[in-house]
């Protein structure tokens, strides 16, 4: 009668045990559910996580006299947010200096590169993202701001919305003291000559939707923290106000310290039937590498959507990723104080960051 009572104790007390037991190895991110090779702490120690930089410039079609330029843009831009990155700062200002030094860079559709709309303007989205706590902010559709991307962090850190649009977020701008430009200033030769020479009647409309159409960065930082930033002008002759994947968080671009980074470039429509980004990231959380998951993901648009596109990836482990199934994406990346770069498959550049800085 005693050992009976004792064992309906014992059996009493592991029933209450076993529910806590299961939520504290899920809460460390170590329950046997999760497979894979990635990483689920929420961050490492100072000083422990090499800094890496991976940013693009857009995938589509790059044309001959336009290759050099979009290879200096990028590896520039990368070598801005490597700077950041190797004087101790944090990865969401080296993603937005990256992408800031390419809207102000003409080779590329975002900022002062913008391709027009139907009505021969430029509107602009753009996304970025903190891995650290998720926090996320975006424009869409703005006109006469020279950064987007820096408009877009002002709406994360300074409003409780995500996403503000057209006129409301130029309000916001304003109200926030950044400047407004002339819509003319934003608009380069090449892109009027295009948007004129899309209208002819022989046109087609197809061909331009093939062009470069967004720009932008993942990133490491030494806490292991990470971040993306995306922007862009959009589809050439577009509707006015049509909106695209950059402005949209889990299309152009997710960050998760838990797992990583990700930005896209490619046909906007076709990124955000798949959520591209997100899709990446739950292809590692299943243990892929970024390489794999980006490969996979990239695959499964072209054959369920008929979409191509680009993405670039860092892993919460500083792993990194630039792939394509467009004919051309210019990308580069800096790790270990190595410069990578390069606009064709299976075209990879290197040199060290001192060299790559004494060239420029």
């Amino acid at each position: 009668m005693h050992s009976s009572s004792c064992c309906c104790c014992c059996s009493s007390f592991l029933l209450f045990l076993l529910p806590l037991l299961l939520a504290l190895v899920w809460s460390t991110g170590r329950f046997s559910g999760i497979s894979g090779n990635c990483r689920l702490s929420a961050g490492v120690g100072f000083g422990s996580m090499k800094p890496v930089i991976v940013v693009h410039g857009g995938a589509g079609r790059i044309f001959k006299d336009r290759e050099e330029g979009a290879r200096s843009g990028v590896t520039r831009a990368a070598l801005k947010g490597y700077s950041i990155l190797k004087q101790g700062g944090n990865a969401l200002d080296a993603v937005e200096e990256a992408v800031t030094s390419m809207e102000d860079d003409p080779h590329f559709n975002a900022g002062c590169g913008s391709v027009l709309n139907e009505k021969g303007e430029v509107e602009m989205d753009a996304i970025i993202m903190d891995g650290k706590n998720l926090a996320s902010g975006a424009v869409s559709a703005v006109k006469c701001i020279a950064n987007p991307i820096k408009l877009a962090r002002l709406v994360m850190e300074k409003t409780e919305h995500m996403l503000l649009t057209d006129h409301g977020a130029n309000l916001f701008a304003k109200a926030m003291g950044v400047p407004e430009i002339p819509g003319e200033k934003l608009i380069t030769q090449r892109s009027r000559e295009r948007w004129n020479k899309n209208l002819e009647p022989d046109s087609n409309p197809q061909e331009f939707k093939k062009d470069p159409g967004t720009v932008g960065a993942v990133a490491i930082d030494n806490e292991g923290n990470v971040a993306c930033a995306t922007s862009t002008g959009g589809l050439a002759n577009k509707l006015v106000g049509r909106v695209g994947d950059s402005a949209c968080i889990g299309s152009g671009g997710y960050a998760d310290n838990h797992v990583g980074a990700i930005s896209t470039t490619g046909h906007g429509e076709s990124m955000m039937k798949v959520v591209l980004a997100r899709l990446i990231l739950y292809h590692m959380e299943q243990g892929m590498s970024p390489v794999e998951a980006a490969d996979t993901a990239l695959n499964y648009m072209k054959t369920r959507v008929g979409g191509l596109g680009g993405v670039i990836v860092v892993s919460n482990s500083g792993d990194w990723a630039a792939r394509f199934s467009t004919k051309q994406m210019s990308w580069a990346t800096v790790k270990d104080d190595q410069l990578q770069y390069g606009i064709y498959t299976g075209e990879i550049h290197t040199s060290s960051v001192a060299e790559a800085l004494e060239s420029k």
